[in-house]
């Protein structure tokens, strides 16, 4: 039985990268089973639970296994993989909130699934999937609602991020006044923290907020 469900997690493996090689297939086994720990589901699920074809599902396994050959990505490598990507500025305290969000075992790791089912809501799903998984991001301690401490702290990590070569010009309180202006337009009950209903519906009756939302396209 133990062998049946190892040639299988092998089968669905090369079934996501395309590599699957007859000829080399007593070699890869021996060679992925001492070096992998954590094997995705198959394609058939992942397309059925996410919004991307079986092409696109293979080009991103491909772009995961090789910056993370086990199949799971910690923090600290998390955070290394993406400051390649900002090298203008720190984006570490966002690489942990947006590792936080992925981590939806809360197990201190991301796999593939964790990262493919994230990004499927972020670049395909309705504006209400995006808005909610943006509220799950903003809600630090995920009890419900955000303070502005929460949103400041984000605000902050982005503004961080992206790097004062990007926004020569802004001042360094500029996340506090935008914090304070989001804060204004969605706190609709003045109880000093946004419930997911507020801000979701804020969200989409104000063009601004809607624009600065779009920000989570490019720095996911």
């Amino acid at each position: 039985m133990k062998a049946k469900n190892r040639d299988q997690s092998l089968s669905d493996s090369r079934e996501l990268d395309g590599s699957y090689d007859q000829l080399t297939d007593s070699v890869e086994d021996d060679f992925e089973l001492s070096t992998v720990c954590h094997r995705p589901e198959s394609m058939d699920k992942l397309q059925e639970q996410t919004k991307f074809t079986k092409k696109e599902l293979q080009v991103l396994y491909r772009g995961f296994k090789n910056e993370c050959p086990c199949g799971v990505v910690n923090e600290e490598n998390f955070q290394h993989i993406y400051s390649q990507f900002f090298p203008q500025g720190d984006s570490s305290m966002y690489a942990h909130f947006l590792f936080e969000a992925l981590d939806t075992n809360k197990n201190g790791s991301v796999s593939f699934e964790d990262f493919v089912f994230g990004l499927s809501i972020i670049l395909r799903g309705t504006i209400n999937d995006r808005l909610n998984w943006a509220f799950n991001l903003y809600d630090l301690n995920k009890d419900g609602c955000i303070t502005k401490e929460e949103m400041l702290d984000i605000m902050k990590s982005i503004y961080d991020m992206m790097g004062k070569y990007t926004y020569p010009t802004m001042q360094d309180d500029a996340p506090r006044e935008h914090v304070e202006s989001f804060f204004q337009k969605m706190d609709r009950n003045k109880d000093g923290v946004v419930t997911v209903d507020e801000f979701i519906e804020s969200c989409k009756k104000d063009e601004n907020i809607m624009q600065s939302m779009q920000l989570f396209d490019n720095v996911i």
